[in-house]
């Protein structure tokens, strides 16, 4: 099958690719790299030509709540339309767990109104929920960092590692369109203040965590289960302890 990945040069979508040549796909990368602009539409017309399948794991530039809802939704219109005068038969979108229950966060509203054009659209879809990645680990502590502490809420917290999330993205793009959600996680659920902690010791960073129920993500407070899957989902294979072993410091 021809696979087109938007954002494929970019941390997911990257391992994507990798996975789907393994896998004897023509798998080709569009990104504002390789000439495609998903908010202008250039390229894109092109880059589908012959298509089956398009996988849409890029993101905004900006979290500004305007700027990234602007993004997802103009994004989103183009390619839906793209992909149904290419033929395309199957759209695959990255999404977050957890969303729709923390309205508060201009981000995850954006994802949410992301998924409401995909299910609107008669392009048939499957939407990829994940939980956060590993490899944004430094990127929460610095921006919850006020000096040298890192203020965290002591809510759950199920991180996977990249490889795995783009794992399950490669297999659900491979198989046919769930026309529905399916959600990934890491085999584990820590505490999220707990899970920052552990990795800046890992990586030998003097900053400390200090357990702040009033602490906020993605501009949002937190219920102690808003971060995990609700229903069931697929578990990535990689741990925390393992994936900090492999990490330089």
């Amino acid at each position: 099958m021809k696979i087109v990945v938007i954002g494929g040069t970019g941390l997911i979508g990257s391992k994507v690719i990798k996975t789907l040549r393994e896998k004897g796909h023509e798998a080709i990368a569009a990104s504002l790299e390789t000439g495609v602009n998903i908010i202008t539409g250039a390229g894109l017309n092109e880059v589908l030509k012959g298509a089956n399948v398009v996988v849409d794991v890029s993101n905004s530039p900006s979290f500004e709540d305007e700027a990234v809802l602007n993004f997802f939704e103009t994004s989103t219109r183009n390619l839906l339309s793209a992909e149904k005068a290419a033929g395309v038969t199957h759209h695959v979108a990255l999404s977050v767990v957890g969303s729709e229950r923390l309205p508060n966060s201009g981000y995850l509203r954006a994802k949410v109104a992301q998924e409401k054009l995909i299910k609107e659209s008669p392009v048939p879809y499957s939407i990829v929920r994940s939980t956060q990645f590993f490899e944004f680990l430094k990127r929460i502590a610095s921006e919850a960092s006020d000096g040298k502490t890192v203020r965290l809420p002591p809510v759950m917290i199920q991180p996977i590692a990249a490889e795995d999330a783009a794992m399950t993205v490669s297999m659900v793009a491979m198989g046919a369109p769930a026309n529905g959600t399916v959600e990934v996680a890491g085999p584990e659920e820590l505490r999220f203040d707990t899970f920052i902690q552990t990795g800046l010791i890992a990586y030998k960073d003097p900053r400390q965590v200090v357990t702040d129920p009033e602490a906020k993500y993605f501009g949002t407070l937190l219920s102690e289960r808003s971060l995990v899957p609700q229903t069931p989902s697929r578990l990535g294979k990689t741990r925390l302890a393992e994936w900090l072993s492999q990490q330089a410091t």
